[in-house]
């Protein structure tokens, strides 16, 4: 396939794959308990080649790659670009002397880059906010009833975000927003089951959020000269707290098998009562040291005052505040080779460590993990495959909680092209 056509096909795929997300996101073989509070498991929809300098994005600029965690970044884009990444991830739970394996694999951002003239950049892009999944039984004895008696909750669901970014720059100076739609829907159920007794009803209380809401994200970057070879770049990103509506359908349903059928009734519903969820305020530094475009060394700080979370006027098991710290680099061995292949793959590597937004019995959910990464060229055009893995931990069983041991592997893919360029002729 030319690569006129493959762009052709990338092109479709934007469109169509707003469906593979909310598909993705259900998954029945993942099962992650932690999603049962907050919004759930936030997913950042940072680019590949941060993710293998261990989420190192407040900083981090590329004329052929789209950063959408600091929109600042749009200013430097020197090519139109197609983005995709598709992120899978394996994860054993432990608890309790126990272990569960379970895993997912779903899309991890779309965007298409433009530069305008040679000071401006905008960029269209969809990428998951959070996801929620998870399934938890536990059998119980109730007084005065006979049979097995049940308890499972389980959960499924997300968050998406549309958006829509612009970025200039002045000197050494770039300044850039995000602007979109934020959305989703989240089932919460919890069943009690009863078997052994016909007569005995079972029982299931059920809640659907549908969210929706327009949601911002800003940043800036300014980039210095220290000599010939050396540059040094600051990035900031800065985000307030922000409020999304919700609309809430409440069921309670009481049911029992006979004769395999299933009878059913509903017995309370609350149909569309209307409310709101508020997403806290978030903030990001991060410095980069750039060496003459072979290798770039930095770090990040980022908080989120969790504190200011409602959904429904309630707090949920949150922390008062999140935080992660990262720190990585990127090698390139000559970006202008020619003839050697393999000296213009560009190699990475990060670590990351953070205190979770989730807080439970009194006790922080802390995670950590390493992160390695590779850019490889197609054949000498500006076009790439990135991968980056992680390695982790995330969680104690102190507490009687969860630990989580999680491998990540995510694949992005980048096309550049120019667009709005006069043809020159003799």
């Amino acid at each position: 396939m030319s690569l006129k056509y493959a762009k052709r096909f990338f092109c479709c795929l934007l469109f169509l794959s707003p469906g593979y997300t909310v598909v993705a996101q259900n998954s029945n073989k993942e099962n992650i308990p932690y999603t049962r509070f907050g919004i759930g498991d936030l997913q950042t929809g940072t680019n590949v080649l941060t993710r293998g300098m261990g989420y190192q994005t407040a900083a981090f600029v590329s004329p052929v790659a789209v950063n959408t965690e600091n929109p600042a970044s749009y200013a430097s884009l020197r090519f139109t670009t197609y983005e995709i990444g598709l992120s899978g991830s394996s994860r054993t739970l432990r608890s309790g002397g126990e272990e569960y394996a379970t895993g997912t694999a779903s899309l991890a951002y779309l965007n298409i880059g433009i530069p305008v003239g040679k000071h401006a950049g905008i960029n269209l892009g969809l990428k998951p906010q959070s996801r929620v999944y998870y399934r938890i039984e536990q059998d119980s004895v109730i007084p005065n009833l006979d049979g097995t008696n049940t308890y499972i909750y389980s959960g499924d669901g997300g968050l998406n975000y549309a958006f829509i970014g612009a970025a200039g720059t002045y000197g050494g100076f770039s300044i850039g927003v995000n602007f979109g739609y934020m959305f989703g829907t989240t089932r919460y159920s919890g069943v009690l089951q009863q078997t052994g007794d016909d007569e005995i009803l079972s029982s299931e209380f059920s809640r659907y959020d549908k969210t929706g809401g327009l949601y911002w994200s800003s940043g800036a970057l300014y980039t210095a000269p220290l000599s010939e070879k050396l540059k040094l770049r600051i990035g900031a990103t800065f985000t307030l707290n922000q409020q999304l509506n919700i609309w809430r359908d409440d069921y309670q349903i009481n049911f029992r098998t006979l004769g395999g059928v299933i009878d059913r009734d509903t017995s309370y519903n609350n149909i569309n009562s209307k409310g709101t969820v508020v997403l806290p305020a978030s903030y990001g530094f991060g410095m980069q040291f750039l060496g003459n475009e072979i290798w770039s060394a930095g770090a990040d700080f980022s908080l989120t005052q969790w504190s200011q979370y409602r959904s429904f006027n309630l707090t949920d098991s949150v922390n008062d505040r999140s935080m992660r710290i990262s720190i990585g680099g990127s090698y390139t061995p000559n970006p202008t080779s020619l003839r050697q292949y393999f000296q213009r793959v560009t190699y990475r590597i990060g670590f990351y460590y953070g205190t979770d937004y989730i807080r439970l019995r009194q006790t922080d959910i802390n995670y950590y993990a390493a992160t390695v990464g590779v850019s490889l060229p197609f054949r000498r055009t500006t076009d790439r495959i990135h991968t980056a893995f992680e390695i982790g931990q995330r969680g104690t069983e102190a507490n009687n909680l969860i630990r989580e041991n999680f491998y990540r592997l995510t694949l992005g893919v980048s096309l550049n092209d120019r667009w709005f360029i006069k043809r020159k002729y003799d």
